[in-house]
């Protein structure tokens, strides 16, 4: 059956579910859920592991898609090695979900994010690269996650992140945040700028500072 034969799933933001699959990974045997956003034709996944409907609390972490951090192991970031943390600990707990969100480079898109990366090059920082070309410092939106909430029966969550802006967006969707969890990464120096960044001008819970 075809995803636009399948009915929405009703919330905030439409989406539809498509299908579901295995994902051996090398921490765990996860199962991957695809969605499709009729709008705008970008597709979305979850990957949860064990029973995550049974109305406890599920170690879970909402990642925005990054595929410089997530699959060419960049530096410049703390994106991948969080993702990579991410599904350790839930392999670790034996249950959890991510929900991996296509929401490149805070929402701009992955060529207007390289041409970000270039103005980081000639010093300006995260924020001011994105605002230079005309974006939001974040122009990411999690409403995309209350239907795929709705959709895994998920209503209450450990959610691994650092920032607060999650945490309030699941909240207003009535999901319960029964535990906030630091994903702390280790700076490098082509990171080091970037993450104060991320704690002075977004609010990341992050010591601005080594």
């Amino acid at each position: 059956m075809s995803s636009l034969d399948l009915p929405a799933i009703q919330g905030e933001q439409a989406l539809e579910y498509v299908d579901s699959c295995a994902l051996p990974t090398t921490w765990a045997n996860f199962t991957m859920h695809a969605f499709i956003d009729p709008a705008s034709g970008k597709e979305h996944i979850a990957l949860s592991l064990g029973d995550i409907a049974d109305g406890q609390p599920v170690l879970a972490r909402i990642h925005s898609e990054c595929l410089t951090g997530d699959a060419l192991f960049s530096k410049r970031c703390d994106c991948g090695p969080q993702l990579e943390l991410a599904m350790q600990k839930i392999a670790a707990e034996g249950r959890g979900l991510i929900l991996y969100l296509r929401q490149e480079g805070r929402g701009i898109g992955l060529l207007a994010k390289v041409q970000a990366y270039h103005l980081q090059d000639e010093g300006a920082d995260t924020v001011e690269a994105n605002q230079r070309l005309g974006f939001a410092a974040d122009q990411r939106s999690y409403s995309l996650c209350d239907p795929m909430l709705k959709h895994l029966g998920v209503t209450s969550v450990k959610l691994m992140t650092n920032n607060p802006r999650k945490v309030s967006a699941l909240q207003s969707m009535q999901i319960t945040v029964a535990e906030q969890i630091p994903l702390i990464i280790a700076r490098n120096p082509y990171n080091e700028r970037y993450l104060a960044t991320k704690a002075t001008k977004l609010g990341h819970m992050l010591a601005p500072e080594l």
